[in-house]
C-alpha cells in the first residue's frame, strides 16, 4: 500500500535542530522513542530517531529508541515523560503491554504519534482515541499547503501561516477535529487525493490523564532535515512531556485569518468590486487585492468578513446585494460559519437567517436571500 522514499538524506545537519534555553527544557529530561513495525516499515524512521537524538542533545533530554515492545512495562515507562510512536504500524502490543501504556498515559505523561503511528493498533479502540484517528489511505508523495490554524501552540507558533512542504498526505477514517486542538490542516485546493475536505494533520488534546500530540507529517527523510519540521516536532515532545502549556481543548469551527473566498458553482473568486465600492461578485480566476479577505472569528460559530483593500465589513445590507462598505459589525454583517459535508462552507445573515448565493450560477452579485444551501450556497475559504 505504501511505499519507500526512493533518495536518502546523506545526513542530518545540527543547524536543523531547533534549540530552547535551559529553563524551558529543563522539565523534559527523558524520552522513549518506539519505532516497531507490524506492517510497512518506513524507511524514514533511522532519520527521525536520529533528529529526535540531535534534539535531545540540543535541548538537555535523553532519548531511549526502541522496537522492544518487552520496554512497555508499568515500572519501565515511568523513567520517561514523553514515548513516540515513529511511524509504528500493524499490531505492536499485547494486552499486559497495552495495559501498562494505559496506565502510563493515566499517569499523567505523554504521547508523541508520528505520521504512520496512525497505521497501528486498529483493535485497540483506546489508542484510536489517543492518536486521533486511524490511517485511512494516500495518494502519491506530492507537494501541498499546509494551513497553521494555531500560532500560539510551541509546535507551530514559528511556522508560516501557509507553509507549503513535499510530504506523504494521509486521508483519516474520522476527522478528529471535534476531539482535539487542530494545530494545522490541509487545503486540498493544493494538491491531488484528498478526501476529507476539512483536513486536519497535526493536533494535540488532553487524553486519559496525560496528553497527546500528533503529526500526520514526516513520511520522508527529507522531512528530518527540515527545521520547521524538526522544531515542530520539538515542540510536540515538549507539549506531551508537560514542560510547555498548551491549550489542547477542541476548537470546532476554525476560521482561517485571511481567505478568498472561492464559489464552488463556477470556481470563480469573490471580488470587492471596485476596492469595495461595489457589490461582491465570484467572477476571478485568481487572487488579487479586491479578493483578499480577514475572517474574524466572533465566536458562537459566527464571522465576519474584512476586506483587504478597504478595511471595510461585508454586510447583506438588509438583504440584498453584499457590498463591503460597514466599518462596524452588526447583524447584517455577521454571518454563521456553516461546513457542509462536502467540506464546502455556507454563510448565513443573523439578521435574516438566509443563506449567501452566488446569484446566477456567479454571474449576478452575492445575495442573502436562499432559505436553504444548494449549489449557488456552497463556498471554499482559501487560506492566503
Amino acid at each position: 500500500m505504501r511505499r519507500p522514499v526512493l533518495t536518502a538524506v546523506a545526513g542530518l545537519l545540527l543547524s536543523t535542530v531547533a534549540v530552547v534555553t535551559p529553563a524551558q527544557a529543563a522539565p523534559l529530561t527523558n524520552v522513549l522513542v518506539f519505532s516497531k513495525t507490524a506492517g510497512f516499515r518506513h524507511d524514514a524512521i533511522p532519520a527521525g530517531i536520529a533528529a529526535i537524538r540531535q534534539l535531545g542533545t540540543a535541548n538537555g533530554f535523553s532519548v531511549t529508541a526502541t522496537e522492544d515492545a518487552a520496554q512497555f512495562t508499568t515500572a519501565n515507562l515511568a523513567q520517561y515523560q514523553a514515548v513516540v510512536f515513529l511511524s509504528t504500524t500493524g499490531d505492536v502490543l499485547n494486552a499486559a503491554q497495552q495495559t501498562a501504556f494505559e496506565q502510563y498515559i493515566a499517569s499523567g505523561k505523554g504521547y508523541v504519534g508520528v505520521h504512520a503511528a496512525a497505521d497501528t493498533e486498529y483493535d485497540w479502540a483506546w489508542y484510536g482515541g489517543l492518536v486521533g484517528a486511524y490511517f485511512l489511505s494516500h495518494p502519491a508523495i506530492q507537494q501541498a499547503n499546509v494551513r497553521v490554524e494555531d500560532r500560539t501552540n510551541a509546535s507551530t507558533a514559528h511556522l508560516p501561516q501557509t507553509w507549503t512542504r513535499t510530504d506523504e498526505w494521509y486521508n483519516y477514517r474520522t476527522n478528529p477535529r471535534s476531539r482535539v486542538r487542530v494545530l494545522a490542516n490541509l487545503d486540498e485546493a493544493s494538491y491531488s487525493g484528498g478526501s476529507m475536505g476539512d483536513h486536519p494533520i497535526t493536533w494535540c488534546q488532553n487524553y486519559g490523564g496525560g496528553r497527546a500530540w500528533y503529526t500526520g507529517l514526516g513520511h520522508t527523510q527529507e522531512s528530518y532535515a527540515d527545521a520547521n519540521f524538526t522544531r515542530m516536532l520539538l515542540g510536540g515532545l515538549q507539549i506531551a512531556a508537560g514542560s510547555v502549556t498548551a491549550n489542547c481543548t477542541p476548537v470546532t469551527q476554525p476560521v482561517p485569518t485571511g481567505a478568498a473566498v472561492r464559489a464552488r458553482v463556477n470556481n470563480r473568486y469573490v471580488a470587492a468590486e471596485n476596492a469595495g465600492a461595489g457589490a461582491l461578485i465570484a467572477n476571478r480566476t485568481a487572487i488579487g487585492g479586491w479578493e483578499q479577505f480577514d475572517v474574524v472569528d466572533l465566536g458562537s460559530g459566527n464571522v465576519a468578513l474584512r476586506a483587504r483593500v478597504n478595511g471595510q465589513y461585508v454586510s447583506a445590507n438588509n438583504g440584498n446585494t453584499l457590498i463591503a462598505n460597514r466599518a462596524t459589525v452588526g447583524t447584517w454583517e455577521t454571518f454563521a460559519r456553516v461546513t457542509n459535508s462536502d467540506g464546502s462552507v455556507s454563510l448565513r445573515v443573523q439578521a435574516n437567517g438566509m443563506y449567501v448565493c452566488a446569484e446566477n450560477a456567479g454571474a449576478n452579485p452575492l445575495v442573502a436571500n436562499r432559505a436553504a444551501i444548494g449549489a449557488w450556497e456552497k463556498f471554499d475559504l482559501v487560506s492566503i
